[in-house]
């Protein structure tokens, strides 16, 4: 029986993910997932008891899962440049990611406060992943980068999202170097 909810919750979670990556908040509705998981939508009201709790389930599976390919991919670099060249790059390469899309359609929506504050202590951990690096490059306000990092970051994406005709590679390239060499270029 435990195995069999897992699995409904899973196929809820699969079917929450599709909805905001094709259609963003105003898609996921309890009538949508029942539909797509074959549930009746009394059935979904077992498993959420809103689509806030949906999009806080959401946040705790694909977040942690996000922020350590984020993690691997500065791992992997050298110097602290490489690491915010990763931590750049890597994030705005998840952005076709299906888990990414929800995650910004999410961003996007209106939640309550409690949904509110576990994305915002997600974007929390992804921000002090760069903290040490930014210290490293001799910051001497290395959170305060961090944000702002994340800001670019988080321009590069919205680009990304608005403008599918430009490449992701040109707003990469352009976000790591505005990131490294701020607006000299």
């Amino acid at each position: 029986m435990a195995e069999h909810r897992t699995m409904q919750r899973d196929a809820l979670l699969d079917a929450a993910r599709s909805l905001l990556s094709e259609g963003g908040t105003e898609a996921l509705t309890f009538p949508a997932l029942a539909e797509r998981t074959g549930l009746a939508r009394s059935s979904v009201y077992e498993y959420f008891r809103s689509r806030a709790a949906v999009v806080e389930e959401l946040c705790a599976v694909d977040f942690p899962l996000w922020a350590a390919e984020i993690e691997g991919a500065m791992q992997r670099a050298d110097t602290p440049e490489g690491k915010v060249e990763a931590y750049v790059r890597h994030q705005l390469g998840l952005v076709g990611d299906q888990r990414h899309r929800a995650v910004v359609a999410i961003s996007a929506s209106e939640l309550d406060a409690g949904a509110r504050e576990k994305i915002r202590a997600a974007h929390g951990g992804l921000i002090a992943m760069i903290v040490e690096a930014l210290a490293e490059l001799g910051h001497d306000q290395p959170r305060l980068a961090a944000v702002l990092l994340q800001g670019i970051v988080d321009a590069g994406v919205r680009r990304i999202e608005q403008s599918p005709t430009d490449p992701t590679a040109a707003i990469a390239d352009a976000a790591v170097s505005m990131a490294l060499r701020g607006v000299q270029g």
